[in-house]
């Protein structure tokens, strides 16, 4: 099933005034797609995933599924959520206490009078899907965090919706745990092509899972891509600080050319940047910048280069596989992410980020 928001906005009027949780946006869910929404708290996103649901009615715009209109303020138009057959995951997981779980799976079913042989067929397989079909007999109370959450989505996934809706299902989770259910919960989704909206402030989990992501920040659509496109081509300073962990580093920077040929000065540093970067460099209208380098693009160097920056350890923390340097020099604090331990801290050095990996953005 297609959804598509096309301008919706959403205004609560409170005691403080009108707040604009959703502002202009328009956003086109492919059928079978796993759609995130990423964003910190208080972006919209979980506005936006309630007025999907049919929970709350858009102040103005239309949502459609597939070529059903189902809000249209303009029209006096709206299917309540019982008209919509969507499915909703909470991160509370909102299981009835009293009921066992093969009772909380069936539930939809009997309120929709589904016949008991098909009932009992459909709880069965789903359950067999997420591996709880042996905890039939126990009540919510017995249960891990993991355990309820697969019995939350088994619930919610057993009448099979036209579209599936995810409230930061895991976050309750420990991190292990998250991590392998992230796997389990991608596996389903492709499995049973189900059009899925997943809202998430975690950009590892909407990193993983995503098919594309939207980002939001205080109610407005950022941008809109596969993971790749926000980890690789941001748009904005605040994209490129967002995405990605360790973050982005972001410097304050001038440009110039010289015989057509555009150069980048960091302080005392110097870069000659790709005809690419070049282009979007006159795009951007100003002098002054930022220059975005991811940390795992910049490396140390032994030499004081033109292009090199000077500075001085000030933290280092291991992280397995990797180390991660933060770096303090005359044009800001630059993390570096190193297969090797091979600073302390306090040691004076050189790094000179990747030419070929710059990003340059108009100062926020």
């Amino acid at each position: 099933m297609k959804l598509a928001f096309t301008h919706c906005s959403k205004r609560f009027v409170t005691l403080r005034g009108v707040v604009q949780a959703v502002h202009d946006l328009s956003l086109t869910v492919e059928d079978g797609e796993f759609f995130v929404l990423l964003g910190p708290s208080g972006c919209g996103k979980s506005t936006l995933l309630n007025l999907a649901a049919g929970l709350e009615k858009p102040s103005s715009g239309a949502i459609r599924f597939g070529e059903r209109l189902v809000a249209a303020p303009q029209q006096r138009l709206f299917v309540p959520p019982r008209g919509r057959n969507v499915a909703m995951v909470f991160q509370s997981y909102a299981l009835y206490p009293h009921m066992s779980v093969y009772e909380n799976i069936a539930f939809p079913l009997e309120i929709g009078k589904e016949p008991k042989a098909s009932r009992d067929q459909k709880v069965r397989h789903t359950a067999d899907m997420l591996g709880i079909a042996d905890l039939f007999e126990r009540k919510p109370g017995e249960l891990s965090g993991g355990q309820r959450q697969r019995v939350a989505i088994a619930r919610a996934l057993v009448r099979r919706p036209d579209v599936f809706l995810l409230d930061e299902p895991l976050s309750n989770l420990d991190a292990q745990l998250r991590t392998s259910t992230r796997a389990e919960l991608k596996r389903l989704q492709h499995e049973l092509g189900i059009t899925t909206l997943y809202v998430t402030h975690d950009q590892t989990e909407a990193m993983t899972l995503g098919d594309r992501i939207a980002l939001l920040r205080q109610g407005q659509l950022v941008q809109v891509g596969t993971p790749d496109d926000l980890y690789e081509r941001p748009q904005t300073p605040f994209v490129a600080t967002f995405v990605g962990a360790p973050p982005m580093n972001l410097l304050p920077a001038t440009w110039s050319e010289r015989d057509g040929q555009a150069l980048v000065m960091c302080q005392r540093s110097t870069f000659s940047v790709s005809a690419d970067v070049g282009e979007r460099l006159r795009r951007l209208g100003t002098r002054e910048i930022l220059l975005g380098v991811r940390p795992e693009h910049v490396q140390f160097v032994g030499d004081d280069t033109e292009q090199a920056i000077a500075g001085t350890v000030c933290a280092v923390e291991p992280l397995g596989r990797e180390t991660l340097f933060h770096i303090q020099a005359a044009c800001g604090t630059l993390l570096v992410l190193h297969a090797e331990r091979t600073y302390t801290q306090g040691e004076r050095v050189h790094v000179m980020p990747d030419s070929t990996r710059l990003h340059v953005f108009a100062q926020e």
